[in-house]
């Protein structure tokens, strides 16, 4: 309807632009808006303000003219001037009941528009190192992100969710050296295990799987293993560099086609477990790009060798720098080390030089609020190798804390002490978690309340919307019960019949959602989609526990169900976009 008032609003500064009554080379972007108060109509159009100075007239005048030359629309029952100038619109009693009718009609395409051409996303989310599984921290980006994804797809873009498989680098080879130690503890070496290696039950797990895969082959001595090195890294070196040493060491004496054999299978067996949690979370990407494809091949090169040839990048102490700091970043930043190696933010470079080469319109990248520092960076990056800056978003995401009564639970992947996504899936389903995740602004604190997720109360936002949905089935089996029918079509051209204050609220809110996943998707938020449901579904339990739905009167009954029913729709529908599902019973 919003655009329906808007191409009116636009037909009439042409009429009055033609006759002289606005000057031609005027133009303002035209603003509709929901009134607050039904009193003052349906929407409201702000128009005559905003023109009132480069028209050099009142503007209330400009009202009068703009309503006076508005085309008759059957939509539109009258328009009225309010204040200085605002135009306040009133819609026929047909058009204000049209959001039921068509979210009877386009059902689960309700809020969704066709797809646009030409405009490719690129969503990287989660990303987490395969070090280890996801824990509940890693849980909120993966909602949000898919969250995300839903709303993008439902507002019309085409998405390609992808998934940056951290596979190479010290974080990798930390895990592989880890593993290799507890096989090496199974076969009954004495190993003193480093303080910074990864310390998991799921280490212990995969050492297991290689032992029973691979036997006694890639057993060597403790001793050999750690030779000329103190046990526990305490003894004459840097304890954070000891697992550096011990890694040197491990490819050393397994030799390199052994070791990659080690290092595969951590790698695996990690990622596929990463995988199945994600799945199932509701979470499914399209890619799942590595990074060793990266370092495999020219990709990093051909990104330096373009900063190279612009003059961004420059020698010093030995080492390659980006001229970042020249493009807004806080500092220069090393992208080839000393020794020749290209660092981390070299394959950062090159990941999202290939996102734009593959041809996408703009890249959005949901990163921990830990990576702050990476957005300056990138952005510099990508200005420095002549892509626009503007095509990349970053959204980041705080981890959210876990609370078990006043015990607030760890999340330390290194010592193994967290609470894993599956666990939370496990006490208070996917439901629960998807949503209470999306409740609020990514880039806020979240407190994740353990009790209330599982509790069956008003309080809890979820259990709240599913009952909403849940009641309405129950109105609907009840009819059956009662050995009666509804006719939709009788419903439907009766709907001037629903006259009361709720039902008018009810009506006003299934409108408002297509313009709430719209608006939702361009701010790329989807919590505003949650607040939306919250909302709408307090309006259908107080409807419901004001009203009667199955009265004797056939023509209201069948009216009152068509707007349950739509409203049932949109929750569905709503549910669906944050992945939840919508149950019928509960």
């Amino acid at each position: 309807m919003k655009e329906q008032i808007r191409a009116l609003i636009e037909q009439a500064l042409q009429r009055l632009q033609a006759d002289g009554t606005i000057p031609e080379e005027v133009s303002i972007p035209i603003q509709v808006e929901r009134t607050k108060d039904r009193r003052h109509g349906d929407f409201a159009l702000n128009t005559a303000m905003m023109l009132a100075k480069p028209a050099r007239r009142k503007p209330r005048e400009i009202a009068e003219a703009l309503v006076a030359a508005m085309p008759t629309d059957a939509a539109i029952h009258r328009y009225e001037i309010a204040g200085p100038g605002f135009i306040n619109v009133f819609l026929s009693r047909e058009a204000a009941f049209l959001p039921v009718s068509n979210a009877l009609a386009k059902a689960n395409d309700y809020g969704r528009v066709e797809r646009e051409s030409g405009n490719r996303i690129l969503l990287e989310y989660v990303s987490a190192n395969p070090t280890g599984p996801l824990h509940v921290g890693h849980g909120r980006g993966a909602a949000f992100g898919s969250a995300l994804a839903n709303l993008l797809l439902a507002a019309g873009h085409s998405v390609q969710q992808e998934y940056y498989v951290n596979d190479a680098g010290r974080q990798m080879d930390i895990l592989a050296a880890s593993v290799w130690l507890r096989y090496l503890e199974l076969q009954g070496e004495e190993i003193r295990i480093p303080d910074n290696a990864y310390r998991g039950e799921y280490v212990r797990d995969i050492a297991r799987d290689l032992q029973q895969r691979d036997g006694d082959r890639h057993l060597h001595p403790a001793a050999i293993v750690l030779c000329e090195m103190p046990l526990d890294g305490s003894e004459g070196g840097d304890k954070e560099n000891y697992i550096d040493t011990v890694i040197e060491r491990c490819k050393t004496v397994l030799g390199a086609a052994a070791y990659e054999e080690v290092f595969k299978l951590a790698l695996d067996t990690v990622l596929d477990d990463i995988r199945d949690d994600l799945a199932g979370f509701g979470v499914h990407h399209d890619v799942w790009f590595s990074e060793r494809s990266l370092t495999g091949s020219s990709a990093i090169e051909h990104a330096l060798d373009i900063l190279d040839r612009s003059d961004h990048l420059y020698e010093a102490d030995g080492a390659i720098w980006f001229r970042s700091s020249s493009l807004g970043d806080e500092k220069d930043r090393v992208v080839r080390r000393d020794n020749g190696v290209t660092t981390y933010f070299a394959s950062d470079i090159a990941y999202h030089l290939n996102k734009f080469e593959r041809g996408f319109d703009q890249c959005i990248d949901i990163l921990g609020a830990d990576h702050h520092g990476y957005i300056g960076r990138l952005k510099a990056s990508l200005e420095a190798l002549g892509r626009d800056p503007a095509g990349l978003d970053i959204r980041l995401v705080q981890f959210a804390i876990l609370y078990r009564g006043t015990e607030r639970m760890q999340m330390s992947t290194r010592s193994g002490q967290f609470v894993t996504l599956r666990e939370l899936r496990d006490e208070v389903g996917t439901d629960a978690a998807r949503f209470f995740y999306v409740l609020r602004k990514p880039e806020q604190h979240l407190d994740f309340d353990l009790e209330l997720a599982k509790s069956q109360s008003a309080d809890n936002p979820v259990y709240y919307i599913q009952y909403a949905h849940a009641r309405i089935c129950s109105v609907m089996r009840q009819l059956e019960e009662k050995s009666l029918s509804h006719d939709l079509n009788n419903g439907l051209a009766h709907l001037t019949l629903l006259t009361e204050e709720h039902e008018q609220v009810l009506v006003d809110s299934i409108g408002q959602y297509p313009e709430l996943v719209a608006n939702a998707a361009q701010a790329r938020e989807p919590h505003q989609l949650a607040h939306y449901l919250r909302d709408l579904a307090n309006a259908v339990h107080t409807y419901y526990n004001a009203h009667q739905f199955l009265v004797e009167d056939a023509a209201l009954r069948d009216a009152r169900l068509c707007l349950v029913l739509a409203a049932r729709q949109v929750i569905r529908n709503g549910l669906g976009i944050l992945g939840v599902t919508a149950p019928e019973a509960m």
